[in-house]
C-alpha cells in the first residue's frame, strides 16, 4: 500500500459516517490501495495524490501550462462538530504537467435574505434546516426554510450524492410537518405565482406542456434509433408545448 493511500485509509476510516455513498467510496479506495497493480506495457497508470489542494497554475512561456502548484493539507476537526476538514499547512510543492482538467465544482454565491458562510460557500444548516448564527446565542433554526444541493453542503459529490442530500432535507421537512412546527403560510401559493409570472409578462411552460415536449422528443428520437432527440430552441419548445 502506498503511503498516500495509507494516510487516506486511516483518516477516512476515522471520520467515516454511516452513509451508503461514503461507505462505497471508502470501499473502492481501500480495494484499489490493497490490490497489486498489473499494468500492461502500453497501459497508462492513474495515481491519486491526497492531502493536496491546487494553489496556482505554472507556465513556462506565459501561455501554456507547465505545472500546478499544490499546497499540502492536513485534517482538522471543524469546531466541535466532530467533522474533519482539510486545511492548508503552508507547505507547497510543484507537479509538472502539460494538461490540467478542472473538476472541483464551483463556490455558491450568497442569496438575498439567507445567512451565508462565505468561507465554505454554503447556507448554514442542520440536515437541510437553515440556521442563523449570532455571537451571543446558539444557532437558531429558521422554521419553514430549507436548503439542498451545493448551497447546502458545498461543491462535493456526484448525482447520487444529490439524491441522498435531497432525501435528507425532505425527511427534515416531513419531521417538522409531523411535529406541527411548519405553519402554513397565508401566501397565495401556486395561483399567486401564476399571477406574478403573467404580471411580469414572463413566458413559462406548465406541466402539461412539458409532457407534450417530452413526448415529441421521444418520437423524434425513435426515428433515429435513440431514446430521444432534444429540442434545443426556445421557440421550438414553446411550439411543441402548445401543439
Amino acid at each position: 500500500m502506498c503511503l498516500n493511500c495509507l494516510y487516506f485509509h486511516l483518516a477516512y476510516q476515522e471520520g467515516l459516517k454511516n452513509t451508503r455513498i461514503q461507505r462505497r467510496v471508502y470501499e473502492l479506495f481501500a480495494k484499489a490501495a490493497t490490490s497489486a497493480p498489473h499494468p500492461a506495457v502500453d497501459q497508462r497508470e492513474l495515481h491519486f495524490v491526497f492531502f493536496r489542494k491546487p494553489e496556482s497554475f505554472l507556465s513556462s512561456d506565459g501561455c501554456n501550462v507547465s505545472g500546478v502548484r499544490l499546497e499540502k493539507t492536513c485534517l482538522k476537526e471543524n469546531g466541535g462538530s466532530g467533522r474533519q476538514v482539510a486545511v492548508g499547512t503552508g507547505e507547497f510543492e510543484n507537479l509538472n504537467c502539460g494538461l490540467v482538467l478542472k473538476s472541483i465544482g464551483y463556490k455558491s454565491l450568497p442569496v438575498n435574505g439567507l445567512p451565508f458562510d462565505s468561507q465554505r460557500g454554503i447556507v448554514p444548516n442542520v440536515k437541510g434546516r437553515v440556521v442563523s448564527s449570532n455571537q451571543t446565542e446558539h444557532e437558531k433554526v429558521e422554521h419553514g426554510l430549507y436548503v439542498v444541493g451545493w448551497l447546502k453542503r458545498g461543491p462535493t459529490g456526484i448525482i447520487g450524492t444529490n439524491l441522498y442530500c435531497a432525501a435528507e432535507t425532505v425527511m427534515s421537512i416531513l419531521e417538522d410537518v409531523h411535529k406541527g412546527e411548519y405553519v402554513q403560510s397565508s401566501k397565495p401559493g401556486r395561483e399567486g405565482l401564476l399571477h406574478l409570472l403573467e404580471d411580469k409578462n414572463l413566458r413559462f411552460v406548465p406541466f402539461g406542456g412539458w409532457e407534450k415536449i417530452d413526448c415529441k422528443q421521444k418520437m423524434k428520437g425513435q426515428l433515429q434509433n435513440r431514446p430521444r432527440d432534444k429540442i434545443t430552441s426556445w421557440e421550438e419548445l414553446l411550439k411543441a408545448a402548445n401543439e
